[in-house]
């Protein structure tokens, strides 16, 4: 353990900004949260998780139309994203974990110049209503 705690901050992962990085992960999941239940107080909509509206938005989009097998892991790849980031927009494409894989221009290249259609569409089916 102490050889991984100097590895990390070698590396620039003080404490501080682990810490920091938990809180705001956990701020995430709280947004995520609330949303869930003003929609479902305001609307009617069930109370699904957020998590569970990625992967329903993820489904729907991959039923969409034929994708190639390319596409079909990168719109895979992009729900995991979402799950953990809530918002995935073209400057997240170009931070990790996309970066380091080509970031925006290359994705957007798999998807034939449509890959802001994708997102859109992914976005607008996660808070699509439920019932």
């Amino acid at each position: 353990m102490r050889q991984l705690r100097l590895e990390l901050d070698a590396e620039g992962f003080t404490d501080s900004k682990i810490k920091r990085a938990w809180v705001d992960a956990k701020n995430q999941d709280i947004a995520a949260s609330i949303i869930g239940y003003i929609r479902q107080a305001a609307i009617g909509d069930p109370l699904v998780s957020y998590a569970e509206r990625v992967r329903h938005a993820v489904d729907a989009i991959l039923r969409k139309r034929q994708w190639t097998d390319v596409q079909r892991k990168w719109i895979e790849r992009i729900g995991r994203q979402l799950e953990l980031e809530i918002v995935v927009d073209r400057a997240a494409f170009d931070a990790e974990p996309f970066a380091s894989l080509g970031g925006w221009p290359r994705i957007d290249r798999v998807f034939n110049g449509e890959l802001e259609q994708v997102v859109r569409d992914l976005t607008e089916n996660i808070w699509k209503e439920a019932g």
